[in-house]
């Protein structure tokens, strides 16, 4: 199918909209077989390339990016755009080095890369390395290779640019595009080859070949370090030498920004346009603008570095512009070249001018104004259109192309067809396909239809990759020496560090664990499970002493006040089991126009959790629903969706809120979505004038207003709703307990949606499940993942761009620090940067209506800078915000970093997040590990499973009323939320059974002591990092369920190779204790003749049972007076003994087994 005409290679070609340019340069490669792309930004190269990609898959795309970092940064480019630079110029120099031009392919660049001067050819096409499975080549080899070509060794591979050994096992990260590679060695032979899942670890599929490259633009030779130490002191003289940059280089290290040096590491640098002579070159239009633009940029970058550097910061020598880029020279050669055409969006002038013939589409989302359906009316034209041509529906991911498809295909004849390329379409008809086009066009041979010509907005954003990051951050968050730990029989005691104890012939890691006095305890790594992290980092946190009374006493009085409320939570629950309510439908076609508004992608947990309000509104009965998830992972749309539910079916519904900025931007929300639709949306709060509040009050208690957004206000008691069916309250835990009362006074037989910002840890999702419905969403939206973590010294020149750039695109920014005292040093350094800028503080201490007051201008545009602490790290929403700068960035926690970066990324342009720190100090160990986090995650994108993870910050009681906040400093927050979990299951219970005859039994607070004379411990040369075998110890000593210690194995084995004996005896004993614990059996001691088993509280749940099980095993089992059964049996063989024991403890557990 022809989709659309040859064209001539002219100067200008017109008729070149968003999306038909990519159908003029696919129509220009089938008559010139070298073409270059010239985008001028991002986004537009990316729009060309998805373009192509439909319009002609079947030519091979090269892509180029720019870095993304300022010129003469102290930041190095992201590592995915280094890692498709050098695929890219890796790919283009192989080609020519083989056949010696390259056919067949488009280059896709954009002016600032063009500009950006690059090593030779030869560079790119000698370093490179192939790897295949059966292949002879020694470890250590492969290991120089990567370490000169810019790969990092460690522990663990996360990250691209880095490689681990363990043992015959190595883990590459050579590319972005895929997963890391995991070879198995077996001597020097490549055995295998797989690829492995970074955050897991665990490998799944193999592959038969890897090409590593070299991770930088850079290599770090004898040769180039020589080349480099030479060309920076003859440009900088002799006292350049006591740079940190020279000193880091001579010892063959890298350094953050490293590569603003590039031009000292080769011999010569030449270009793109040098790499690609001969090319006939398309730009896409106001190249010419962008291109000055950025000359202009690194000319003012280049000024700003030689000028005098600013006190407390780091000295910084730039190379001269010319040695890192080109000039204007190269943009007069462009646009006078016979060479290059430009793209035009305008018709031609006369028809002899080349003319892709594509015109500005229909737009349909007027409709929606007029009382009519937009679906309709586009399905209206589409109908006669279809006729002549085809007509082609674009959406920018495949769930909203099916749901765009899905409201259109009952108004036309027969259903779109979905499709991947313009090749499958034929002369007519209506097809479909994901392409991220803003606004759609017709052409003489097709018509472009978008969803935002349809909606008038985007029903959502394309989807990237995600990842779960759970074991990763198991992993990150690990004890630290020195860090506070409860242990559940001792007490409060300080971790410092693991040990390993020789003992009767047989070595045991231990962790050591000291107490008040002086006193010491050492606690066998199986028995972890004990040990619980206390939270805070409070130094006024008093030590208990081993033995002493204090804290069983302290655990008592806890435990009781804990089972109180329990057994509150339950009656509560219980209630609302039998309150009855009106079963509620979505309203069908309606109910999708109204969530096509929706201008994101839903992630499956926000499905999940709008597929359980649905089915709690059919149900009859009135339920009371807990959405919880952090900030901006769409928990306001779920209540959206049920608000118009509810009112649609007649009811009216109060949105509450706890401050008068989140009820202005839910009511302007609610406002903008309910629009069109006969919902009346009124606001109710303290900037409500008296007369406007009187109309909504009599509007409520008639029944004119179906939706109210407001603040406490809404539960005043002069308050009176004529038919409330549906009561939203958005983040409880903000709320006081007086509103508290109101709040439940107000439930009655009405639906209760719940939305908290706070994380909930799994132990507390687990103990208020089932007292009140919960949904979890966990997974972080696609916009929330494009937040650009940087993290380095406070640099007057970056900063400055940062806060310029945000300015510039009608941003604001958000400045933060640790400490009221710095707030007014701050301010100064900032107005030194920025004189123009508007700037309001805000801090802690300042009064609730002046902290308001301040937080409604900012949101209202009054200010470009927000100064303060971290008071805004929670309840504020504020979409133009998208640069944050974070000074001493070291003295944050990994929750509090977590959650002020969330503050920004909120809409859909890029973020940006500067984490600095004071330039020439020695960060702590525990504070570079924090940043190093928070710059992984930003790559990752873990999300809502840091804050399940880091207990630094978040405790439970937030959901639950105030007065448990003292419960926790007592006992730390992991046991509290193990210690309710446990009292909610038991009252639970026992409300089902109507008795309370189980008492403590439930409780499971004590952990089997099995000693068997082997050899227990993961040795340092099976996982040298330390963190990591703590983590591991830690996940292996929470393992219950058989498959889960095989699955344990099993991961163990892939990611570190075979596993010694002392590591299978390891996951011998944790099995062994899960039996113990069904079979009460609180200690095994094992020696030559025999085991002895002692019971817990001497004491055995079946005593006939066990006497009967005695007496059939012949004389070889004995019940001691001391209650210790013994069981005879020859156990010379050490390594036999788990086997033995566990079939002794399988019998014993099966005894309690209902038979």
């Amino acid at each position: 199918m022809k989709i659309n005409d040859k064209l001539e290679f002219k100067s200008v070609i017109y008729g070149c909209l968003d999306g038909a340019d990519s159908l003029a340069v696919g129509s220009l490669v089938e008559t010139h077989d070298k073409l270059v792309y010239l985008a001028r930004d991002d986004k537009r190269l990316q729009q060309m390339a998805q373009g192509l990609a439909f319009s002609c898959p079947e030519v091979e795309l090269i892509i180029l990016p720019a870095w993304d970092c300022l010129p003469y940064d102290r930041m190095s480019p992201h590592s995915a755009i280094v890692s498709r630079r050098i695929d890219a110029l890796a790919s283009l120099a192989h080609r020519k080095q083989v056949s010696g031009r390259v056919r067949d392919c488009i280059v896709l660049t954009t002016v600032n890369s063009w500009l950006q001067r690059l090593p030779s050819e030869d560079f790119f096409a000698e370093s490179s390395l192939t790897l295949t499975p059966g292949m002879e080549i020694a470890q250590d080899k492969i290991a120089d290779f990567l370490t000169q070509n810019g790969f990092l060794r460690t522990q663990s591979v996360r990250e691209y640019g880095e490689f681990a050994i363990r043992g015959g096992i190595m883990d590459i990260f050579a590319a972005t595009d895929m997963d890391p590679v995991r070879l198995d060695f077996f001597g020097d032979e490549i055995d295998s080859m797989r690829y492995f899942e970074p955050l897991s670890q665990r490998s799944h599929d193999n592959t038969d070949s890897l090409i590593v490259r070299p991770a930088a633009e850079y290599i770090l030779d004898d040769a180039s370090i020589s080349r480099f130490r030479q060309s920076y002191l003859s440009l900088f003289g002799g006292k350049a030498s006591k740079d940190s940059l020279y000193e880091a280089v001579s010892a063959g290290q890298t350094l953050a920004g490293i590569e603003h040096w590039l031009c000292l590491f080769h011999e010569s640098m030449g270009s793109l346009s040098d790499w690609l002579t001969g090319w006939h070159i398309v730009c896409d239009s106001d190249v010419q603008a962008a291109g000055m633009a950025r000359l202009s940029q690194i000319d003012e970058f280049y000024q700003a570095r030689a000028g005098a550097v600013p006190e407390g910061e780091a000295p910084y020598r730039p190379v001269p512009p010319e040695m890192m880029y080109q000039t204007q020279t190269a943009l007069d050669a462009l646009e006078g070249s016979a060479l290059t055409a430009s793209l035009s969006s305008f018709a031609a002038p006369r028809k002899s001018e080349p003319d892709i013939g594509a015109r500005a589409g229909q737009t349909f989302s007027a409709a929606r104004s007029e009382g009519g359906s937009p679906s309709a009316a586009a399905a209206q034209a589409i109908v006669a259109d279809a006729k002549d041509a085809p007509v082609l529906l674009t959406a920018a991911s495949q769930g909203a192309l099916e749901r765009v498809c899905g409201l259109i295909a009952p108004h036309l004849p027969e259903a779109p067809q979905l499709i991947n390329a313009a090749s499958e379409m034929k002369a007519s008809g209506v097809y479909g396909t994901v392409w991220s086009l803003e606004n759609g066009f017709h052409t003489p041979h097709m018509t472009v239809i978008t969803e935002q010509d349809i909606f008038g907005s985007r029903i959502s954003r394309p989807q990237g990759r995600r990842r779960r990051a759970e074991d990763f951050l198991r992993e990150v968050s690990s004890l630290e020496q020195g860090d506070l730990v409860v242990h559940v029989e001792h007490g409060i005691g300080r971790y410092e560090g693991l040990e390993t104890i020789s003992s009767d012939g047989t070595d045991h890691d231990c962790l050591h664990l000291s107490y008040s006095g002086g006193d010491r305890l050492y606690l066998p790594v199986e028995n972890i499970d004990m040990l619980s992290r206390y939270g805070q980092d409070a130094s006024d946190v008093i030590l208990d002493k081993l033995g002493g009374a204090g804290w069983q006493a302290r655990k008592a009085r806890i435990k009781g006040r804990i089972k109180e409320m329990a057994e509150q939570l339950i009656r509560i629950a219980a209630r609302r089991a039998v309150a009855t309510a009106e079963p509620l439908t979505p309203p069908q076609g309606v109910y999708d126009e109204f969530c096509a508004r929706f201008g994101h992608s839903e992630t499956d947990d926000q499905l999940d959790a709008l597929e359980d309000v649905l089915s709690d509104f059919a149900s009859g009965t009135a339920t009371d629903r807990l959405i919880c998830g952090d900030v901006g992972f769409g928990k306001t749309e779920i209540a959206l969706r049920a608000a118009f539910v509810a009112a649609m079916a007649g009811y009216q519904v109060a949105l509450v809120t706890p401050t008068t900025l989140l009820a202005r931007q839910h009511g302007r929300l609610c406002e903008e979505r309910f629009a069109d639709f006969p919902v009346k949306v009124a606001t109710l709060s303290r900037m409500t004038t008296p007369k406007q509040a009187s109309l909504i009050r009599d509007g409520l208690s008639d029944g004119s207003v179906q939706l109210v957004v407001g603040t406490h206000a809404v539960l005043a008691k002069s308050i009176s709703f004529n038919n409330l069916g549906l009561l939203i309250i958005d983040e409880e835990q903000r709320f006081g307990v007086g509103q508290k009362e109101r709040l439940k006074e107000l439930r009655g037989d009405v639906h209760v949606l719940t939305l908290s910002a706070t994380p909930i840890p799994r132990t507390l999702q687990l103990a208020l499940s089932g007292v009140r419905q919960m949904s979890i969403i966990a997974t972080p939206p696609v916009d929330r993942l494009a937040v650009r973590t940087f993290v380095g010294p406070w640099d007057s020149v970056v900063l400055r761009e940062a806060i310029i750039r945000e300015r510039f695109r009608g941003g604001q920014i958000f400045v933060v620090c640790p400490r009221i005292a710095d707030l007014t040093r701050l301010y100064d350094r900032v107005t030194a940067l920025v004189p123009d800028a508007r700037i309001l503080t805000a801090h802690g201490k300042m009064s609730a209506v002046d902290l308001d007051d301040v937080m409604n201008r900012f949101g209202d545009g009054e200010a470009d800078i927000l100064l303060s602490t971290n008071i805004v790290e929670s309840g504020i929403d504020i979409p133009t915000a998208n640069t944050m700068i974070i000074h001493r960035a070291d003295m944050f926690g990994l929750s509090q970093l977590y959650q002020l970066r969330g503050r920004v990324g909120r809409s859909k342009v890029r973020a940006y997040a500067y984490l600095t720190t004071q330039p020439g100090m020695v960060l702590t160990p525990q504070a570079k590990r924090r940043l190093e986090v928070m710059q992984t995650l930003d790559k990752l994108g873990a999300g809502f499973s840091l804050a399940s993870y880091d207990m630094d910050i978040r405790g439970a009681g937030n959901l639950l009323g105030d007065e448990q906040s003292g419960h926790v400093r007592e006992v730390g927050v992991e046991l509290y939320q193990e210690m309710l979990r446990q009292a909610v299951d038991l009252a639970r219970t026992q409300s089902k059974k109507g008795s309370d005859t189980l008492g403590e039994a439930g409780q499971q607070d004590w952990s089997p002591t099995i000693s068997l004379g082997t050899n227990v411990l993961i040795p340092e040369a099976y996982v040298p990092d330390l963190s990591v075998r703590l983590s591991l110890y830690r996940r292996i000593g929470a393992l219950s369920a058989h498959d889960d210690i095989n699955q344990m194995a099993a991961e163990l084995v892939d990611r570190f190779g075979p596993m010694p004996d002392t590591v299978k005896n390891l996951l011998e004993i944790v099995e062994l204790k899960y039996l113990c614990r069904n079979a009460n059996i609180l200690k095994i001691d094992a020696g030559a003749k025999g085991f002895a088993l002692s019971f817990k509280d001497n004491q055995f749940p079946a005593p006939d049972k066990l006497i009967g099980w005695i007496a059939s095993q012949g004389g070889r089992v004995q019940l001691r007076s001391d209650h210790k059964l013994i069981v005879k049996g020859a156990l010379a063989q050490i390594a036999a003994r788990a086997k033995q024991a566990h079939k002794i403890v399988s019998d014993i557990a099966g005894l309690l087994s209902p038979s």
